[in-house]
């Protein structure tokens, strides 16, 4: 019998540093995808109805229509690249959490860029908040669906 259950079973190649870089792009594609997807309907159902200039002018406000929406796209985003690291690659700590982080960081460092003139300490604080609160809880659901 040989490592593949049967007698005549042909031997696999290994999968090689070629295939770790599409797991990555794959899981990327699929974050960047689900928070397209997210951020529009945030920005149609709840920007375009919710966000008016008065609601927004409170911490409050701003803290309910623009940074909770956000860190739920950004969870969506990570939980989705998350699911779709396949295996092997995924049993890497190091690969898995590239994986899964690099979408959430490269949205908030394009945000920063396009939006620069116009920061201030608190979006800049915030928006870092939102990175990290939503990174790690879709990180955390999408480990939690592994276990």
């Amino acid at each position: 019998m040989t490592r593949y259950g049967y007698p005549g079973a042909s031997a696999q190649p290994e999968e090689g540093r070629g295939a770790a870089l599409f797991a990555l792009a794959r899981a990327w594609a699929a974050g960047i995808v689900v928070l397209l997807l997210t951020e529009y309907l945030q920005t149609t159902l709840v920007n375009d109805h919710l966000a008016t200039s008065d609601n927004l002018e409170t911490f409050n406000g701003r803290l309910m229509l623009v940074h909770i929406p956000n860190a739920i796209c950004i969870a969506l985003a990570t939980w989705a690249a998350g699911r779709f690291h396949r295996e092997p690659f995924r049993d890497s700590k190091t690969q898995h959490v590239l994986a899964v982080c690099t979408v959430g960081a490269a949205a908030q460092a394009w945000n920063l860029v396009m939006q620069w003139e116009a920061l201030e300490a608190e979006g800049i604080l915030m928006s870092n908040a939102v990175l990290v609160v939503g990174v790690v809880a879709g990180y955390a659901g999408e480990r939690l669906q592994d276990e």
